[in-house]
């Protein structure tokens, strides 16, 4: 039924009028999809800091020291990590056989994880529509039809959050997911062989060791693809074979154990708490996407993208119910196919009058969107060059900790708070406990104690000895006042930061 119903689409595709508006019409929205990737292609060169890069990049500095036993990326302990992927297993090699610096490889990871995204996009959304111009709308739904805020999480592709996460696993993983679909679509349409099921389970296992909320994405994606299909026997037996295979690779993956990671749950709940709120303001435009899957529900009640956003609804109004709040990083289950029905609609309703509407109430939905999110305009040319309406818009990025690595070496125990042990570590140091919730390092609560009884007022001068001492500190990073016995300043950094060295 769905390989018919794309064939039909082809067929009034090549009926299209070849007018100039026609032309125009195709041309826009193209246009368009092309300054968003010129924009994002731009950012990767300035690589703005914030959120989680640091991570990303302490990993690559670990994997680049030491590509078999790399050891914990925060702090400094032997433990597995999940932040070692095997797309991270190749930057880390790039880094360590190239000698680039982690920011390089980060950059050319980025540029990977982009051209991944676009081409996955297109190869997809070309199984759901024959229109030349469904790809560019598509695209231009995913990263703009989100709301009148700004959401900024890795695996949520709006503009602004892409500009900022772009060198991260997930974008790679995103990327991935894109074409996996697209390969799958194409397999339950056609009599597929078993090395192509087999590849097909590699890839799936390879997205979830990459990130693996996104891999989340990608099954609940996948499962509604199958059950659209209805495939006969002997696809499932394939398909069976496909996902036997992509759990050993799983289980075999030597970096970490990646099934122990479904009873590390209840460390995340916390932090994703944030997802369940300002719902409206943050997803308001995808209601558009919601009211296009209707006529898609009620061309074919087995529609792909509507069972994939019925997944999703449920999986994440299921983790608000339960207080599993980590579950709400599957939204982008239920972004996704709506945000693609709203752009589909546009090139799929029946009549032209029908068409007009929908392209009409998706440009004005993607202007909002775009607006909403034009402070990533910033992180090209820097928020001087911003107007001051737009300015406002801006999240300045962070400032780094490079002022210290002229004294901090590779493998150095530095004493810090949350936000710099967030990026110390990019740099090769270690800090005494993780800026990062670290489900494998077991005594992280203690870690982080010690850290609070450090910086306590309180504390004297013996007791910041005895931790100094324990956890092998000798750089401390911290205000003015905590000059005294044992420290000497080094040297100041923004912000009124000092670093001062740890004397025996």
């Amino acid at each position: 039924m769905h390989a018919a119903q794309s064939d039909l689409e082809e067929q009034v595709s090549r009926r299209e009028p070849s007018s100039g508006g026609a032309r125009a019409a195709r041309a826009v929205p193209q246009a368009a999809a092309v300054l968003v990737v010129a924009l994002l292609l731009a950012v990767i060169v300035r690589l703005p800091w914030i959120g989680d890069l640091g991570m990303h990049a302490a990993t690559i500095q670990r994997l680049g020291h030491d590509l078999m036993h790399p050891g914990n990326p925060l702090v400094d302990a032997d433990t597995p990590s999940p932040y070692y992927s095997p797309w991270m297993l190749l930057l880390g090699a790039l880094a360590k056989v190239s000698g680039l610096s982690v920011f390089v490889v980060l950059r050319i990871g980025a540029l990977v994880g982009l051209t991944l995204l676009v081409t996955g996009v297109w190869r997809y959304v070309r199984t759901l529509s024959a229109h030349r111009a469904a790809p560019a709308l598509a695209l231009l739904g995913l990263v703009l039809l989100w709301g009148t805020d700004v959401l900024n999480w890795s695996g949520f592709i709006g503009l602004h959050s892409l500009a900022l996460t772009i060198s991260y696993p997930s974008v790679f993983a995103l990327g991935l997911t894109f074409h996996f679909w697209a390969w799958l679509t194409r397999s339950l349409r056609s009599r597929a062989s078993w090395g192509r099921w087999l590849g097909l389970g590699v890839l799936w296992a390879l997205i979830l060791l990459c990130h693996q909320f996104t891999g989340v994405v990608a099954t609940l994606g996948a499962l509604a693809m199958v059950v659209s299909a209805r495939p006969g026997r002997d696809v499932w037996l394939r398909l069976g074979g496909g996902l036997a295979l992509g759990a050993v690779l799983l289980w075999l993956w030597p970096y970490y154990d990646f099934f122990s990671l479904f009873s590390a749950g209840a460390d995340l709940e916390a932090i994703h708490k944030s997802l369940y709120q300002h719902l409206f303001v943050r997803f308001g435009l995808v209601l558009l996407g919601v009211a296009a899957l209707v006529p898609r529900l009620r061309r074919d009640r087995w529609d792909a993208l509507v069972l994939f956003f019925v997944l999703g609804a449920l999986v994440v109004a299921a983790g608000g119910l339960t207080g599993h709040y980590s579950w709400g990083r599957a939204l982008p289950a239920a972004l996704i196919p709506a945000q693609l029905a709203a752009a589909l609609e546009v090139v799929s309703a029946g009549r032209r009058a029908v068409r007009a509407g929908w392209a009409c109430a998706l440009g004005l939905a993607l202007a909002v969107g775009a607006w909403a999110q034009a402070g990533t305009l910033g992180y090209v040319t820097g928020k001087d060059a911003l107007p001051s309406v737009l300015a406002a818009r801006y999240e300045a990025p962070w400032t780094g900790y490079h002022w210290i690595t002229p004294w901090v070496r590779y493998g150095d125990v530095v004493m810090a708070r949350t936000f710099p042990a967030r990026q110390i570590p990019a740099y090769g140091g270690y800090t005494v406990a993780p800026g990062y919730p670290d489900v494998f390092l077991r005594d992280s609560a203690r870690r982080s104690a010690a850290v609070d009884r450090f910086f306590a007022g309180g504390t004297s001068a013996a007791q910041r000895r005895g931790i100094v001492r324990e956890y092998g500190v000798r750089w401390v990073v911290g205000s003015a006042d905590l000059a005294g016995p044992g420290l000497r300043r080094v040297t100041t950094g923004p912000g009124h930061q000092v670093l001062y060295r740890v004397e025996p």
